[in-house]
């Protein structure tokens, strides 16, 4: 989006189809100032971009409320909850009422059933539930229980689109006064075999308000994800002020608290400990099994578990800025952010409903001049209007990015919406880069080879200045051998990305950087030629040292692959993925590393425009192309991918960096991304195929007549009950891994 553009998330009510949704969404992306309105039908919401110089988010409000819908800005979820619960609750008392009205209504049409027809029973419930009693019951449900239908569809019509509504309108307006007509010529004599309907008109609406409770139920569950991450959070936490402790609610925290946090509790909020030892659980964050040891300096993330130590914690951020906060942020957005085949499903149902009351029109002329009974014409053309009902069509694509989403959330993934977890789902290739993404990212110095007595010192004073897992290496090394860098002189120090750095040390520019550099700058003599390649030979990493031009010493070092990295490649290559490697490192080092792990390619002595230039070359030759890097270094390569996934662990994570974020540094997250995808896709199209099964298969039995009008209801009730059952499979999909 452009800059000036920003998100506003609205909640919306009312929303009963996928054409309300459509409708709504049209609406707002027609408003001037809007560039962009996603709907989500399932979560009841909308993300708005928009100029705030040329709409007010209450003008988007009442953009939502001139396409006959409420909305509200988003609500904490705890009012939200709140107005769903009262909602529901409404819901279940209307549709008990219906029911225990239509009741009378359902044994009418029993008494009908042949066998049955001449019976007792069957006289007796005509002669209590006559006529003026169905008239009376059928009343109540039509215009009072279903008032919302009418209504909903008026405001459709209205908006010049049709929805679900207009088609349940239609269809239970059509029996009962065709039953109403009857009624009257009844009672004025006029015939003596009259056809009622009473009990089709009622028993439809209660079986679509009970198809629309299960429903309501089941998507309900597909955000138990966010509720779990939210369950994380501690209501309260210890904190020391003026030498007490007190327990606070977390809102009233200050920066810079201090909070005492024993064995057992909750960490309450990120922070950084100024003292204890413990073994701290992150599994509920990253997905990480195992305990992690935690000391004085080190960062905890709210919402773990303090093992078996007394901890006092500095408070360092505050709740909306917290690890937690942001996992949550990004998870809700991603569930409002639509998948590019959720358009398809859009665009089908904003077309569907106009063709369904074309299709019962012709049924019903059909049947009126074919059978001549215009009570039978009726009856199939409300069958035909009931059972076409889109509903499951629209259900099919968010209750499905919804689970899985909330899945990945689970288990320390992180889509950054709907189009990246489909994108995701197509990759091909990914690269890594090697460097703290492949490796452990700890180098060690195996080996110092000098040449000049202020190489070790000069080292020290320009690595200092850089926080590069190389220059922490040898500073540690250095560090740790005793070397003083007192009396040294050093002027302003400068990166070259891909390269090293360099300074002015004593009135001396100092260079130290790879091979490659160095070489171009000075002749190395052959001594030094012959061991700094023997160091390249053996895979280790080398930095070497120029000083005005004539080389001063080198180091190697050397780093390790994760021990989880060759079942992450090899799980991916069963997937038909191919995987490189990418780094800045010497070809002998990063081949080494490919070889080591059976990567399908390599390259190396990359610079950062040159590892984005490759993922172009690979999308130019037709590949799906993901890039797996630290978020931060990589960004070039990480944004001109078609997915990119950023992979760190605990609060040095860059939650707003690349398509796919991982919590934690387990590189078998990755093909579990993968895998995720496919499974959510998957699912998705098979909640495209029942969706479009339960109406095209039912449309053409209900034309033929074969099909009652309560059994249409019936079907298409539980046809978005079975879409939204499918979904919620995600939940408990186990990974291969």
């Amino acid at each position: 989006m452009e800059e000036k553009y920003i998100r506003q998330d609205l909640n919306i009510f009312g929303m009963t189809c996928a054409a309300c949704s459509t409708r709504v969404e049209k609406s707002l992306n027609k408003a001037d100032g809007v560039k962009q309105a996603n709907v989500n039908l399932v979560t009841e919401s909308a993300a708005v971009y928009y100029d705030p110089d040329v709409i007010s988010p209450d003008g988007l409000i009442g953009v939502v409320k001139h396409a006959g819908y409420d909305a509200k800005e988003k609500m904490s979820k705890a009012e939200k909850d709140e107005i769903l619960a009262k909602n529901f609750q409404k819901e279940v008392w209307r549709f008990v009422i219906s029911a225990i009205l239509s009741l009378p209504l359902l044994l009418t049409m029993i008494s009908h059933i042949p066998g049955l027809a001449t019976t007792s029973f069957a006289h007796t419930v005509m002669n209590v539930i006559n006529p003026t009693v169905q008239l009376v019951l059928a009343s109540i449900v039509q215009f009072i229980i279903g008032y919302r239908f009418y209504d909903g569809a008026y405001k459709a019509l209205r908006g010049k689109s049709a929805n679900m509504d207009v088609l349940v309108a239609l269809g239970t307006s059509a029996a009962y006064f065709y039953s109403l007509v009857e009624y009257i010529l009844q009672m004025t004599g006029q015939t003596d075999m009259p056809h009622y309907y009473f009990e089709t008109s009622a028993i439809l609406i209660t079986l679509i308000l009970l198809g629309k409770l299960l429903e309501s139920y089941a998507t309900s569950r597909t955000t138990e994800s966010i509720a779990g991450l939210l369950k994380l959070q501690s209501k309260e936490a210890n904190v020391l002020r003026d030498g007490k402790e007190w327990k606070v609610p977390l809102e009233e925290l200050r920066l810079e608290d201090i909070l005492v946090i024993r064995p057992g509790e909750k960490i309450p909020i990120d922070g950084i400990i100024v003292s204890g030892e413990t073994s701290i659980d992150e599994s509920m964050i990253s997905g990480e099994p195992v305990p992690v040891n935690k000391k004085a300096g080190d960062d905890v993330i709210g919402g773990t578990v303090n093992f078996d130590g007394v901890l006092q914690v500095r408070v360092t951020k505050r709740m909306e800025e917290t690890v937690l906060q942001s996992i949550i942020r990004l998870v809700e957005e991603a569930q409002g952010v639509k998948a590019p085949i959720q358009r398809i499903a859009d665009k089908i149902s904003g077309i569907f409903v106009p063709v369904v009351l074309g299709i019962a029109l012709v049924v019903f002329i059909t049947w009126l001049l074919v059978g001549g009974e215009l009570s039978h014409a009726l009856e199939v053309a409300i069958a035909v209007l009931v059972i076409a009902c889109p509903c499951a069509l629209g259900l099919a694509t968010p209750t499905a990015i919804m689970a899985g989403t909330g899945k990945g959330a689970e288990n320390g993934i992180l889509f950054k919406g709907g189009e990246h977890l489909e994108r995701t789902s197509k990759v091909d290739t990914i690269i890594f880069d090697k460097t703290g993404t492949l490796t452990e990212g700890k180098l060690n110095v195996t080996d110092v080879f000098s040449t000049d007595e202020r190489f070790l010192k000069y080292a020290l004073v320009i690595e200092s200045q850089s926080e590069h897992p190389i220059a922490m290496a040898i500073n540690r090394k250095l560090a740790e051998d005793g070397v003083q860098t007192d009396g040294v002189e050093i002027g302003r120090v400068r990166a070259k990305a891909g390269h090293g750095m360099s300074s002015v040390m004593d009135g001396q520019k100092v260079e130290l950087g790879s091979y490659r550099y160095i070489q171009a700058i000075t002749e190395l003599s052959e001594d030094a030629r012959e061991q700094v390649e023997s160091f390249m030979q053996e895979g280790k990493t080398v930095v070497l040292m120029a000083i005005e031009g004539t080389f001063a010493g080198a180091f190697a070092l050397s780093d390790v692959a994760r021990p989880e990295a060759v079942q992450a490649i090899r799980s991916l290559q069963a997937q038909g993925i191919k995987t490189f490697v990418s780094s800045g490192d010497q070809t002998v080092v990063v081949q080494n590393m490919a070889d080591a792990l059976q990567l399908d390619g390599f390259f190396a002595e990359q610079l950062p425009g040159d590892k984005s230039e490759l993922v172009v070359k690979l999308q130019n030759e037709g590949h799906v192309v993901a890039f797996v890097g630290d978020g931060i270094n990589d960004a070039p390569a990480l944004a001109a991918s078609d997915v990119g996934i950023s992979i760190g662990t605990g609060t040095d994570i860059a939650i707003e960096t690349g398509d796919v974020t991982l919590v934690g540094h387990r590189l078998t997250l990755i093909p579990e991304t993968v895998e995720l995808s496919r499974a959510t896709m998957r699912n998705i199209r098979q909640n495209f195929f029942w969706a479009l099964a339960y109406n095209c298969a039912g449309i053409p039995i209900a034309a033929l007549g074969l099909l009652a009008p309560w059994v249409a209801g019936l079907a298409m009730a539980f046809s978005s009950v079975s879409v939204v059952s499918n979904a919620l499979r995600l939940k408990r999909y186990k990974f291969k891994n």
